[in-house]
């Protein structure tokens, strides 16, 4: 299969950049454990995908154009695996990788109307990558569909004797267990909070779930009205340890030449600036958040979401997500913070014709659950085949 990468995956003898001047003449000398995975299981690497830079600010004007948005002209493909997200939608692969450590997987398969897994913490190497936050960063597949995903996941998961982070837990067959089609949404208990999903959140993506989910009704799924825990301090404690982490992966590099990096300094020097006491506090909350999910799902299966409150960003609008991030990055980095895994599938087109994702949320080590769900979804709809129109 023809799979691309985001262009922070090693591969042996060729530059690796992380979307940044600082790394541009990188050569790494050994390939990324997913990568090597991949090749031995018959895939042909194409290239590399575009990522914002460092995988968290804004494209580098080194590397040029930033990837276009393949529905509608102009609009913000998603973040930051933006590459991943439209080479995917466009079939220029069959799928690709991405990474994700507050909605990088998740941002581009929604708004590129792809579905994109983000798995359990440590469930995939992350060894050859380079790292954002080591404490929240996921490596995980994108595709066309969830089968697709499924087929790219069942190559990349898995403990690896190089990543001492990544979960010993036997990894089943994926792609296998999706043989009962439509099956594997019946008795799927599905939590919804409407609060959660609807405040401040457009109404066109609020209709398009509340659609997902009377199809997911007539699957046989159970909706279970839940009552979410408050995501506020995990969003905004998220950024603090993203942040430190990524200071300090970046530390000596950044000393050294800070010149070549391009906005990702600005978050660097956040990260050098935080107190004690706030670091303390954000892994506090981390383990505090994630014990008050394990608490909903005590009576889920999964939990239905938005991935993002708008339908769309504008390039020039790219400021205002950061200047809103307690209201945008609320349906994506506390699932970082709790480590669960999430999946990500479109269920709809907007008025001007972007499309319209959201995800479910599993507890620890559900991927397969969600890749049933998500299957049974698109085996009874069709958004999942439609295509831009380039």
């Amino acid at each position: 299969m023809p799979i691309a990468i985001k262009d922070l995956f090693f591969t042996k003898g060729t530059p690796a950049t992380f979307g940044s001047g600082a790394y541009k003449d990188f050569i790494a000398d050994y390939s990324a454990t997913v990568v090597d995975r991949l090749e031995a299981a018959g895939a042909i690497i194409l290239g590399r995908l575009a990522l914002h830079e460092g995988a968290l600010a804004e494209h580098h004007p080194a590397f040029g154009e930033a990837p276009r948005h393949p529905y509608v002209p102009g609009f913000w493909p998603g973040g930051s695996s933006s590459g991943s997200g439209v080479a995917t939608a466009a079939g220029l692969c069959f799928a690709s990788l991405g990474s994700d450590t507050g909605g990088s997987i998740r941002f581009p398969s929604a708004i590129n109307g792809v579905t994109g897994l983000k798995p359990t913490w440590g469930r995939v190497s992350r060894y050859g990558v380079f790292t954002l936050a080591d404490s929240l960063d996921s490596v995980g597949p994108m595709a066309r569909t969830a089968a697709d995903a499924a087929a790219v996941f069942d190559v990349i998961a898995g403990q690896d004797d190089n990543d001492p982070t990544s979960l010993r837990t036997p990894v089943p067959s994926y792609l296998a267990a999706l043989e009962g089609g439509v099956l594997g949404a019946r008795d799927l208990k599905i939590g919804v909070d409407w609060d959660y999903i609807s405040i401040d959140t457009d109404p066109e993506i609020v209709s398009s779930i509340k659609a997902a989910l009377e199809v997911f009704e007539t699957l046989g799924a159970k909706l279970v009205p839940i009552k979410m825990p408050s995501v506020a301090d995990a969003t905004r404690l998220q950024f603090v340890i993203m942040e430190t982490e990524c200071a300090r992966y970046h530390e000596a590099h950044y000393k050294a030449n800070p010149d070549g990096f391009g906005r990702l300094r600005e978050t660097i020097e956040r990260g050098f600036a935080y107190k004690q006491t706030e670091i303390a506090s954000a892994y506090i909350e981390k383990d505090r958040f994630r014990g008050k999910l394990l608490e909903v799902f005590e009576e889920v299966d999964a939990i239905a979401a938005p991935i993002m409150p708008w339908v769309g960003v504008r390039y020039e609008q790219m400021d205002q997500i950061f200047e809103s991030i307690a209201s945008f990055g609320r349906y994506g980095g506390p699932y970082n913070m709790a480590g669960v895994p999430t999946i990500t599938f479109p269920v709809g087109s907007n008025a001007i014709g972007l499309p319209l994702g959201m995800q479910l949320i599993g507890k620890h080590l559900s991927e397969l659950t969600l890749f049933k769900a998500a299957h049974a979804f698109q085996q009874a709809t069709p958004w999942h085949l439609r295509r831009p129109s380039f």
